[in-house]
Parts: C-alpha cells; structure tokens; sequence
C-alpha cells in the first residue's frame, strides 16, 4: 500500500483509473481539484510485483462542531473480490484518519444491492453497511442510476433501443427547428442563466458560475463537454457531460421555461449519446433516479425511454473511527435535510437536480453550502 505523494504516481493513478472499467470522474485528480477547500488523499493499492491494484480518492473535509469527515464518492477502484486489494486501500484510509483526526470513512462504492461477496468483505475488514432506499436512506450519491450500454453500437442500434416515444421527440425537436451547439467557457453563464431557472422550477439550489468554471478549468476540454440547445438563436436547454475512461456521464442539466414544446432535453441527450458512442465509450450513465418506478416519478420515465438499465447500488459504507462522534453528525445530518424539506425534487420530465460528492453542510455552516455540493 502506498498513497499518491507526486508526479509520477500521480500519473500512475491516472493511468490505473483510466483503464479500470470501474472507472468513475469523481475518483480523478481532476475532480479532486474541483472540490476547492477540501483536501484530496489518495490510497493505492499493489500487487507483489509493485504494479496497481486498486485505488481511491479521498475527499476529506472539517464540518464543524464535528471534526473531519473522509468521504469517497464511487470507490474504491478496483476488483470489489479482490480482499487483498480492499483491505490495503481500508488500512491506507485508517492511516490518514489517523493523520487528520477524521471521525469516519464514508463511501458510496460503484457496487450492486445484490452484491454479497463485497459486503462480506469489507465488513470482515471492519466497516459497517448502511442500507436504506434514496436519499433519506442518508446517501449523498443517488442511490439508483440509468446506465445505457452503448459498447460497439451503432447510432441506428441505439436508436432502435429507444422508446417510440423518445424516437417521436427527439424528431419532433428537429423538425421545430432546434439546434444543439458545443459551447465553450465563455457560454457558461448562459448555462448558468438556465440552471438557475430550473432550480427555482424544480426547487433545488443552483451552483454558482464560478464552480462551472472549475469544472471547465479542471476537467475540459479533455474531460467534459457543454451542449447549449437553441430555438432562433435562443439558449434553451443546455447538459454538461463528464467523460472519462470507459464512461460518460451526463453531470448537469437545466432547461427555460419558454419553449419547452420544442423538446430540446430529448435533442440534447441524443447528441450526448452519439458524441460518446463516437468516442468508443463502453457506458452512458444518465446518473440519479429515485427509487420508485410508478408513473408518477417523472425522472424515472424520462430516462427509461432510453432503454438503459436501472442501478441500484449498495449504499454507504462507512468505517466510524469516533462513533459517538459520527453518529451524532449523522443525527445532525438527517435533521438538517427534514428542515430542509421538499427542496430538491426533481422536474417531471426533465433532467435530475444536480447530485452530490461531499459531505451535507449543517445549518450553522451555510456558507459552505457552494463548497461541498457537487454533481
């Protein structure tokens, strides 16, 4: 076990996570280096003949009153058999939270429900599994995503795998004329303009400008795309898309109130399908979904038109290093989202709110509200 410590191992880990099919953004240098004011640690793991086995970034962040509190968002990387390679990565985590006097691991691995080997592991090297459905359950990564396999298909394959409905629309949004356009950095604050829109819409808060800007900073354009859909030269919807290793992600979404009968969402994720079915991607992750599947979760609907898969994962898995201390945080935690109430719901046939990759903020610390939220 070793920790990334520069370059060169910095580079080792890139490499390691590009070609791991776990792969996942939010475990990237990268995206550690949009997530200003946290510190990033990463663990690695190794083989007898020094090579990677497994790694995972580590997010770690001062809530207060509580203490540090680790967090790392779709991970560990590796071979979730491998006991060996677990229990190296959960021996480096200990290490650090020793370093920085952290209350708790908490992870949200890329790991099936059904997943009883994994557990069994991790659970015999100490840690605990938190179960519960959706957000309640106190996940800060959705519990279910859509995934769509787009491996070696072509654009008339994936179409066929469409709903007749999504087909109709997505027709529909080019016979009425819209246009979906790259944008670049200085076409953020139009997306901004837009998300800020469906967030007083669909009630959920609204990242500011210079948090996109990270991201582009950070991730593009190697790693990230902005689409702006227009209607007579008119912004009305636009995505962001995160692509890294075998996967892209569908990260952020937001569309206007006018025009909304020209079906630009539908355009939009068409042209995300295809960029990343070009790039040779193996996955098309359309992220969050709630865990109810009746026809009145509108989120559910719209992305099973797409003919993915619905996944549900694990949940949290922690390793409470002060439990007192951790569960009074998580007491704090789950009051502050009922206070909270109905603040994120999402839209009826449009795109998620944002997710997350960090720890809530509690009431008395708002101000780091923009900081630790992430999508």
């Amino acid at each position: 076990m070793r920790y990334v410590t520069d370059e060169q191992s910095r580079r080792q880990y890139t490499e390691f996570l590009s070609r791991h099919e776990r792969c996942n953004f939010q475990q990237s240098v990268e995206w550690a280096a949009v997530k200003s004011g946290w510190k990033n640690e990463i663990v690695l793991a190794e083989d007898g003949q020094g090579n990677i086995t497994g790694g995972m970034s580590i997010l770690i962040r001062k809530i207060p009153l509580f203490g540090n509190l680790m967090y790392c968002a779709r991970g560990p990387v590796c071979d979730t058999h491998d006991r060996a390679s677990l229990r190296q990565l959960i021996e480096g985590a200990e290490l650090l939270a020793w370093k920085y006097d952290a209350m708790a691991l908490r992870m949200e691995p890329d790991v099936s429900a059904g997943d009883g080997d994994f557990r069994a592991i991790v659970e015999s090297l100490g840690c605990k599994v938190r179960d519960g459905s959706g957000r309640a359950g106190g996940g800060i990564q959705p519990r279910s995503v859509f995934r769509l396999d787009i491996r070696g298909k072509s654009e008339a394959q994936l179409l066929a795998g469409f709903s007749s409905k999504l087909r109709y629309n997505i027709r529909l949004a080019q016979r009425r004329g819209a246009v979906v356009r790259e944008g670049t950095r200085e076409d953020l604050p139009a997306f901004c303009a837009l998300m800020r829109e469906t967030a007083a819409r669909d009630h959920f808060l609204a990242r500011p400008l210079e948090y996109f800007e990270r991201i582009w900073d950070q991730m593009g354009p190697e790693h990230m795309t902005l689409l702006l859909a227009y209607f007579q030269d008119e912004p009305i919807a636009g995505a962001i898309c995160i692509f890294y290793g075998n996967k892209t992600w569908y990260a952020y979404g937001a569309s206007s109130d006018r025009h909304r009968g020209v079906m630009p969402n539908y355009l939009l994720q068409w042209e995300m399908i295809r960029r990343a079915a070009a790039r040779g991607d193996a996955v098309y992750d359309l992220r969050g979904a709630l865990d109810n599947t009746d026809t009145s979760n509108g989120l559910y609907l719209f992305k099973r038109r797409f003919g993915g898969d619905l996944v549900r994962f694990i949940g949290e898995v922690y390793a409470p290093y002060k439990p007192v201390v951790y569960g009074a945080y998580r007491v704090a935690e789950r009051l502050y989202m009922r206070l909270r109430g109905g603040l994120r719901r999402t839209a009826p046939s449009g795109p998620a709110a944002p997710a997350e990759d960090g720890p809530r903020p509690l009431p008395w610390d708002m101000p780091a509200l923009f900081s630790s939220r992430a999508g």
